[in-house]
């Protein structure tokens, strides 16, 4: 999967087309990812005798398939390439202005 978490996305798909958020949780198995203040869902919790009934709003899975990575360059929403760099590890770079999308950590 090429979106990881922090990235910023833009939803191309479904009832929250064309939003923009942080990904919180990348489920990489699933294919899946949490992004914040989008696919909101309300659960119901029964009241009891030590507490009242309420309403939790949460931010459910959505496939990942349904975002497309921000570029934090040009931004615009753009699908993820790869550079080897001379390490001989992966960069994630933008497909449109061919800039890197993570961040260099240097040892």
């Amino acid at each position: 999967m090429k979106i990881k978490v922090n990235d910023q996305i833009v939803v191309i798909t479904g009832k929250d087309k064309g939003k923009k958020g942080k990904v919180l949780k990348a489920m990489t198995k699933q294919n899946k990812v949490v992004v914040e203040k989008i696919n909101l869902k309300t659960k119901h919790i029964k009241k009891t005798q030590q507490k009242a009934g309420e309403r939790i709003q949460f931010e459910a899975p959505m496939n990942a398939s349904n975002a497309m990575v921000v570029c934090p360059h040009c931004d615009k929403k753009t699908r993820v390439g790869y550079k080897k760099l001379a390490t001989g590890k992966k960069q994630r770079i933008c497909k449109k202005c061919k800039e890197t999308l993570d961040k260099i950590v240097k040892k």
